[in-house]
């Protein structure tokens, strides 16, 4: 089996509990020679960046589902540079459901939060969404946007009786994503068309978060992270959120990204709350949802989620 077969040929597998108009087409795209010709490299992710084109191609008019073939053949300039431009942008706000408790477990009514892996910065204003769970709700009573989901075992009525506010909201991403019209564009061009759902989701978080005053920079989130952690303030503590990032570091990059944890974490109180794929753990069935806090250091696993928090099992 060819490298483009695998890696569209494995997509689809993925895709094909969520999204059937994917599956379909990584399964017609593994053997369709125009697709080499675009195809600036053949790393994991290059399917998602060609579907990502095709999506963007859709929403501009230009294209449709229905002819997928002539938009390879009419617009292959077009989709080359885009896989070649753009990185996968996810940036789901789903996972915003899964990240609260882990934040109201802190204790704190108010901190400062640095994503890491950032993207639009769409998490960084997730304390200004609303959460419904079987235990209660949480939030501001916005109806504008309200996340739920399959929740069990928690979390607990107590925590949801906590309060917070995000005071800072600091991110960094190495292709930080604008709230603009052409960043949301390109945000709603990596969410999978036949999930209606995702896509609305999308621009009620987008409305709100232009509201937040947040901040993302550009750049590599392991070598800025020591700048953005010397900036602590004492009287709010800080907490440093990682969302399906970490898991794609190499290992010798990830180690780097906890001894700098560790440093920070030294020299005063902080918290690094990640929602990622257990390293080491390939067959643990989703994310984890662990809660690291210093200067001790100690880490709880709070929940197994799913990939896109459409489910959460309370630890």
């Amino acid at each position: 089996m060819g490298r483009q077969a695998e890696i569209f040929l494995r997509q689809a597998s993925y895709c094909d509990p969520r999204s059937a108009l994917y599956g379909g087409l990584c399964r017609r795209l593994a053997t369709d020679p125009r697709v080499a010709a675009l195809a600036p490299d053949l790393r994991w992710d290059f399917p998602l960046r060609l579907l990502g084109g095709l999506h963007a191609l859709v929403l501009a008019g230009r294209a449709s589902w229905d002819d997928v073939d002539a938009a390879l053949d009419e617009h292959a300039d077009e989709l080359a540079r885009f896989a070649a431009e753009h990185g996968v942008q996810t940036n789901e706000v789903q996972r915003a459901w899964a990240l609260l408790p882990g934040l109201l477990a802190l204790g704190a009514e108010r901190v400062d939060i640095v994503e890491i892996g950032a993207s639009a910065g769409l998490l960084l204003a997730l304390d200004a969404y609303g959460y419904r769970y079987r235990a209660g709700t949480w939030g501001s009573g916005d109806e504008r946007l309200v996340l739920s989901g399959d929740d069990a075992g928690g979390p607990p009525v107590d925590l949801l009786a906590c309060r917070l506010r995000v005071e800072r909201r600091r991110g960094v991403d190495r292709e930080p994503i604008a709230l603009d019209d052409a960043g949301a564009r390109l945000l709603e061009a990596f969410v999978w068309p036949d999930q209606p759902d995702r896509i609305e989701r999308l621009r009620r978080a987008i409305e709100i978060a232009r509201g937040c005053e947040i901040a993302v920079e550009r750049g590599d989130y392991v070598a800025r992270l020591p700048a953005l952690l010397a900036d602590r303030r004492e009287d709010v503590p800080t907490v440093v959120v990682s969302s399906v990032t970490t898991t794609y570091l190499p290992e010798e990059r990830y180690h780097d990204l906890r001894a700098v944890l560790a440093h920070a974490g030294a020299e005063g109180p902080l918290a690094w709350l990640s929602l990622e794929s257990p390293r080491g753990d390939p067959g643990y069935g989703g994310l984890a949802l662990d809660l690291t806090t210093w200067p001790d250091g100690g880490s709880r696993r709070l929940a197994q989620v799913d990939y896109h928090a459409s489910w959460l099992r309370w630890l």
